[in-house]
């Protein structure tokens, strides 16, 4: 399989000269979801911002379909979905996820948006159900409403590699099953793979073919999340997660 991502030997301090993270490797390929989980301050979010070019590392290489990730135009290749903290701008919903179309236009400055720009828009704001949100101004929607809207401005940019920093948070959980289902939906099409920073494990397990598990900064595992052993995660939380999930299962 092609491997459209590879890490190999990563090593990021922040200016303290503190390791944030320590020799971390792994890779992805076409059509694969990997997702990464950990406590937090492990490194997690770091790591995504290093795949897009946000911060810099120290040490290691990021390869991007075997080009190096600091010779190409990331943008045009990566879309990157972070945490929602405030918005402080008062846009439709429509107008928002329009501007994911921007890494298509030639001239960003004085480009109109085309026919397929705002098929493409349309196309995406029915698939994720908010088409009603459509000239309803984003500061009066909802976390869950907003982080669709997000979502949405993602998918339209149309990259080969999606980045998502907790997607499912604000959402409630008939939304996080349907983001699960189209995010599986969109990775099996063309050129594509995801990399999603979870807490979730059950939305882990339903959702990666991949697991790197951190913890301190370093890699605990990576690899396919079938042979991944679940008692791992007692020592990764430092507390009985196993103990805790079938509690809630006799539940049902």
């Amino acid at each position: 399989m092609n491997k459209m991502i590879e890490v190999k030997n990563l090593s990021l301090s922040y200016t303290n000269k503190k390791k944030v993270l320590k020799n971390i490797s792994f890779n992805v390929n076409t059509n694969e979801s990997l997702c990464i989980i950990g406590p937090n301050g492990c490194g997690k979010t770091t790591l995504l911002k290093s795949l897009c070019n946000i911060i810099d590392f120290d040490e290691g290489e990021i390869l991007i379909n075997n080009e190096n990730i600091k010779k190409i135009d990331t943008y045009k290749t990566i879309a990157m979905m972070s945490q929602i903290s405030a918005v402080y701008f008062g846009y439709t919903a429509y107008d928002t996820i329009m501007m994911g179309r921007y890494s298509n236009y030639k001239d960003k400055l004085l480009s109109m948006p085309s026919k397929e720009d705002k098929e493409f828009v349309i196309y995406y704001m029915e698939k994720l159900k908010i088409i009603h949100l459509k000239d309803k101004l984003i500061t009066e929607l909802s976390g869950g409403e907003l982080q669709r809207v997000f979502l949405a401005r993602t998918l339209v940019q149309n990259p080969n590699i999606i980045l998502m920093d907790e997607p499912t948070n604000h959402l409630d959980l008939n939304s996080q099953i349907e983001l699960i289902y189209n995010l599986k939906d969109w990775v099996k099409n063309g050129m594509r793979c995801i990399i999603a920073v979870l807490h979730d494990i059950n939305s882990v397990l339903n959702f990666a073919d991949k697991l790197l598990v951190l913890k301190n900064g370093s890699s605990k595992y990576f690899g396919d999340i079938n042979d991944f052993d679940m008692r791992l995660l007692n020592d990764i939380y430092d507390i009985d997660i196993i103990k805790y999930m079938k509690n809630s299962l006799k539940r049902w």
